[in-house]
């Protein structure tokens, strides 16, 4: 019974990520045929998620604001090229990615990123303590943490992590190798764990 539950709910996964992709491809051909309302509605669509990725990035407000900016000035300007190859977010989170890295480049801002999975896979071992008090401390430390790592594995993190892309859809969307965006994300949690271990027992 429970196969057969988990099938339906792939199948219906898999139908939902195909209505998905339709409408996109609708929107890209509207916009090529010269629909430029199409592009608004492309805005409308995925603003949040380009804004959250960035924000993710960036560690700041304003500055995720004028990334988002650029990349849908650059979308505009190259989404008459567009071939969909990949998909519609995959490209414009490619995009966002690399405004994104520009600009921690050139401003030098201070990451910020949230990763509560990887905090679940670190004990503490030490005392009881209040569970928001602790969620807080774990919360600094991560920041100190992720301010450390390279921008590729910072890159790798916010697709696994956060837009949930598989390694593969990276792969075509970065044009990397599988085995290099795994390196990338498996150092990069040895790396915050053995930060996280070191500080939580000192």
């Amino acid at each position: 019974m429970a196969g057969s539950d988990l099938k339906h709910n792939t199948e219906l996964n898999d139908s939902g990520r195909s209505a998905a992709a339709g409408a996109e491809q609708d929107l890209i051909k509207r916009f090529q045929s010269g629909d430029v309302r199409a592009f608004n509605e492309i805005v409308t669509l995925f603003r949040e998620r380009v804004y959250w990725v960035a924000r993710r990035m960036i560690g700041s407000h304003d500055d995720a604001d004028d990334i988002v900016q650029e990349v849908f000035v650059r979308a505009y300007e190259h989404l008459g090229t567009f071939r969909a190859e990949a998909g519609l977010y995959t490209w414009l989170y490619r995009i966002t990615v690399n405004v994104s890295l520009n600009a921690i480049q050139k401003k030098k801002v201070r990451e910020y990123l949230k990763l509560d999975d990887i905090i679940e896979s670190i004990d503490s071992g030490g005392e009881e303590t209040d569970e928001g008090l602790l969620k807080q401390e774990y919360e600094t430390l991560l920041e100190k943490a992720i301010a450390g790592l390279p921008a590729k594995q910072k890159m790798v993190f916010v697709m696994k992590y956060y837009e949930e892309i598989s390694f593969e859809e990276m792969a075509k969307a970065l044009n990397k190798s599988v085995g290099g965006l795994k390196a990338n994300y498996f150092h990069a949690v040895q790396k915050i764990q053995k930060y996280m271990r070191s500080a939580l027992n000192s």
